[in-house]
């Protein structure tokens, strides 16, 4: 009996090491789950996706990064994949835009003789610059390394939200050093001011005052080293004995060192918006030792927690790569804009200190509110008030809400008043960590032209932030094409962001503003030519401007901004039912969108848009437009379609390898398109809390919500050929229509897909 009760125990003890076991084998797989292996941080360097390969963390102040390029528009990310040498590597970059700036702080190791002069993509030898080979290329979240060919120096590089961490291998005896130069821009600058502090035969500081896209820029570094070096300064590319005691236009240091065969320097730099004593701190909180594997470490680390909020399973390799990288891509701006101490530079250009507040800068609205700020309502609502807080104290200092906001600066870039969507689908689906009545009433604000108590910081930025079109809208109820520039497109963005506000108006029993701005919204119906079945712009006497045709593209110098007819026809995301009952009903409304995305190609006009890319048919995928487009099918009874569209897009437009986007990436729009509908779903018209249904790509989808429960997505039979959804289920509950609601998703649950082969 006893040996019995000792076999007993002796099994109960074994079987619940076993359970335990797997718990913790369980546990362990789930805690090491790296999704960081599938991303690619080439992708989107080719082409004109302008994206950069360099170092940074999540929404992070710092992006340390190869610079092979400063002019044309493909210089945008300072990197291009063609491109066979490096000029160096700077601190700041912007992720896909269709404009250049920043590339503040470049930092160029050399071997032998230094040159103080740049060289140039057909001449390296011509100045400092290096050959390099991408097969000496070495690229992750928060990591990249490149052997420069010519200096034989392997350069490494690392990041800290404000810091850069840099660590040049010089396999060269003798001479060695690097050179700073405060010159380097990727822009033309118009306002250059620049200075140099030397601290010590350690540590340099410096100051970099610049004007490109944004007007007025002003940033910092402290830069500390682990070996002592000689500096030698050049004004204008010709040496000095003494720092001038006034600002320069075109200051560069260059430090040296007598260094061995195989020796590491190592160097580590802090920037501010502020002044040199926040480049010092923000240096001194994040990186205070010299161990650059650990801040390596710590980089890939919270890349890992940033993409561990949704897990996929299923689907290919490449398809993998493309979801995570753009995973990747949407979690790189707005940057961190405010110090470790809290300060900041406002947009009255005046220094300001905040308790906690969380300041960002780079606010591609136009682009980011359809697709990318929605993905934020998912997986980071709490980003999401940072923002809009963000956006709020812009608001005060600078008297209207951004458009596009640029290191402290109104750019006034684009068309619309997007601030808007952004802050009413936050508010619409229960995000509201902000001041909700100062947020309406910049709302109303923003749809006013008003150009009192505004910090314009240019009159250039004052006409384009404040275009007439917004008066005209307001006066002459419609915008003249021949008074106004890109007439249509501003009067369908101002009536669906109109739209957004009314929403807002309602639920808040503002009833006199929700009827005023649906009345506003309703506008665009003035824009439908019914002859030729085309919005076209109309002139101050009320006839169409002629000539037409619908193909005809100049840009930014026509009534379309970066597009044509085709592409903007279909911009009514706010009222699909009304847009269908313009044209002539279902039957019209599914005729010509068939048509749109199997008709030619062909644009005309002597300077079409380079926006106008990515082309299905007129659809435009490559330019934010045409981005909901797809979607419209499931209004108006055929799923199938959008599943079918969507699918193409997502297989023949977005590729693994550095040309593959189709076009900007513009801040993680067309990143975050991607996401969403590889997912399976889509945020149609933001400012409504619906969700519209498309083709799912993985098998499975885990989406890991801030309140700790999950969404889970599964589709079953899923396959290239079975890109059609047979059925949907919520919860266990047949879906009726492709579409669900933002609070059934945040509610957690299971949505499950049945595909299949044929349309249904």
């Amino acid at each position: 009996m006893k040996n019995i009760k000792s076999y007993l125990l002796l099994l109960l003890l074994t079987l619940t090491g076993i359970f335990s076991f797997s718990k913790i084998t369980e546990t362990t797989t789930k805690k090491s789950v790296d999704n960081t292996k599938y991303v690619n941080t080439f992708i989107g360097t080719g082409g004109h996706g302008h994206t950069f390969p360099g170092a940074t963390t999540p929404y992070g102040m710092v992006q340390l990064s190869p610079d092979t390029r400063t002019l044309g528009w493909d210089a945008c990310g300072g990197y291009h994949y063609t491109d066979s040498s490096i000029l160096g590597f700077s601190h700041t970059h912007l992720s896909g835009t269709g404009i250049s700036d920043l590339g503040d702080f470049l930092f160029m190791p050399f071997s032998g003789e230094a040159k103080v002069t740049p060289g140039t993509p057909e001449d390296p030898d011509a100045g400092y610059r290096s050959r390099f080979s991408h097969e000496d290329e070495v690229s992750s979240p928060g990591f990249y390394s490149v052997l420069l060919k010519d200096y034989n120096i392997k350069a490494e590089l690392t990041a800290t939200k404000r810091a850069g961490f840099h660590k040049y291998t010089f396999n060269k005896e003798g001479k060695s050093g690097i050179i700073i130069d405060l010159s380097h821009n990727i822009y033309p600058d118009n306002a250059p001011n620049h200075q140099f502090k030397l601290i010590s035969d350690t540590e340099i500081a410096g100051y970099k005052g610049s004007g490109g896209w944004a007007v007025t820029q002003d940033i910092f570094f402290k830069a500390k080293f682990n070996k002592p070096f000689i500096v030698t300064f050049f004004e204008n590319g010709k040496k000095i004995d003494a720092l001038p005691n006034k600002m320069s236009k075109k200051l560069v240091a260059v430090l040296t060192f007598n260094t061995n065969a195989g020796e590491e320097v190592l160097a580590k730099v802090g920037i501010s918006s502020v002044d040199y004593e926040g480049a010092s701190k923000n240096l001194e909180a994040e990186i205070n030792h010299w161990n650059f594997d650990k801040v390596k470490k710590e980089a890939h680390d919270s890349w890992k927690k940033e993409l561990s909020k949704i897990n996929v399973k299923g689907g290919t390799e490449d398809e993998k790569t493309i979801f995570y990288t753009g995973l990747y891509h949407t979690s790189i701006s707005p940057n961190t804009f405010s110090d470790v101490d809290f300060r900041y530079r406002g947009m009255d250009r005046k220094i300001h200190q905040s308790k906690e507040e969380k300041i960002y800068t780079v606010f591609s609205l136009w682009d980011t509110f359809r697709a990318y700020n929605p993905l934020k309502t998912i997986t980071d609502p709490d980003k999401t008030n940072e923002f809009i807080n963000t956006l709020l104290t812009k608001y005060d200092q600078g008297g209207v809400l951004p458009m596009w906001e640029l290191q402290g600066n109104y750019t006034g870039c684009m068309i619309g008043y997007h601030a808007v969507p952004v802050i009413v689908d936050a508010y619409n689906k229960g995000i509201r960590g902000y001041d909700v009545k100062k947020a309406y009433e910049a709302v109303v604000h923003a749809s006013m032209y008003d150009t009192t108590d505004i910090f314009f910081p240019s009159q250039r930025v004052k006409n384009i932030l404040m275009p007439k079109g917004k008066l005209y809208n307001e006066t002459m109820d419609f915008i003249p094409a021949d008074l106004e520039n890109e007439s249509v497109s501003k009067a369908l963005e101002y009536a669906y962001n109109d739209w957004c506000i009314a929403q807002m108006a309602k639920d808040l029993g503002k009833t006199d503003d929700y009827n005023r701005f649906m009345k506003r919204s309703k506008k665009y119906t003035q824009y439908y030519d019914t002859e030729t079945g085309f919005m076209r712009g109309k002139n101050q006497d009320g006839k169409w401007r002629e000539p037409f045709d619908p193909r005809f593209s100049k840009h930014r110098k026509d009534d379309y901004t970066e597009g044509n007819a085709y592409q903007w026809s279909w911009f009514v995301p706010h009222d699909v039912e009304g847009l269908v009952d313009l044209v002539g009903g279902k039957e019209t409304f599914i005729k010509n969108l068939d048509v749109l995305f199997s008709t030619s190609s062909d644009l005309t006009g002597d300077d079409v848009s380079g926006d106008i890319s990515g082309l299905i048919g007129q659809y435009a995928h490559g330019n934010e437009p045409s981005h909901h487009i797809a979607h419209m099918y499931n209004f108006v009874g055929q799923p199938w379609k959008t599943q079918e569209v969507t699918d193409k897009i997502m297989s023949e437009l977005y590729f693994n390898n550095p040309n593959g986007l189709a076009g900007n990436e513009d801040c993680g729009q067309m990143s975050a398109w991607y996401v969403l509908n590889a997912m399976g779903f889509y945020s149609f018209n933001p400012g409504d809390p619906t969700y519209s249904i498309g083709r799912p790509i993985f098998d499975e989808v885990e989406i890991n919500l801030p309140t700790g429960k999950k969404f889970v997505i599964t589709a079953k039979n899923n396959s290239r050929e079975n890109k059609y959804i047979q059925t949907t289920k919520l919860n266990g509950k047949k879906l009726e229509t492709p579409f669900f609601t933002h609070e059934q998703l945040m509610a957690g649950g299971k949505m499950e897909f049945i595909m299949g082969n044929l349309p249904k």
